[in-house]
């Protein structure tokens, strides 16, 4: 398997995320059912541990952890975004099709659009998670 390869745990799930060395990535949404491959993943990349959602830090991204049942995901989005750097996104993980606790793509669609988001790319975040990519708004003149 190739260090970029989008599918399976190991080495490469947090490159195919995008994620750099150095970044500070704030972990929401923990709960025992979470892929430990893609945490260690992310983890040994970045070469930090993932920041508590009650971090005071600025972070690069978001890993969002969220099932059918959880809090109200346009509330859960919009808490997500207030400790993001301007050029920030939103790694939000669903459980993948047939899981339980699988979250619909127009759901996840219609909670972005209302949270101010826009989705831009899909990837997959181990065996039994997708992985939404998710960012803010540009406006039309943007800074240079």
């Amino acid at each position: 398997m190739s260090p970029t390869a989008p599918s399976g745990n190991g080495p490469g799930i947090a490159e195919h995320l995008g994620l750099k060395p150095g970044m500070i990535v704030m972990e929401s949404g923990y709960d025992d059912d979470v892929d430990d491959d893609v945490r260690d993943s992310v983890a040994d990349l970045i070469g930090n541990d993932l920041e508590d959602e009650d971090t005071d830090e600025v972070v690069d991204v978001v890993l969002l952890w969220y099932r059918d049942g959880d809090d109200d995901l346009v509330d859960v989005l919009v808490d997500s975004i207030s400790p993001l750097a301007d050029d920030g996104y939103i790694w939000l993980l669903t459980p993948k099709r047939g899981r339980g606790n699988y979250v619909e793509p127009s759901d996840i669609a219609e909670a972005a659009s209302i949270a101010g988001l826009s989705q831009t790319s899909i990837a997959t975040a181990g065996d039994a998670w997708s992985a939404a990519r998710l960012v803010g708004r540009k406006s039309s003149g943007g800074k240079r």
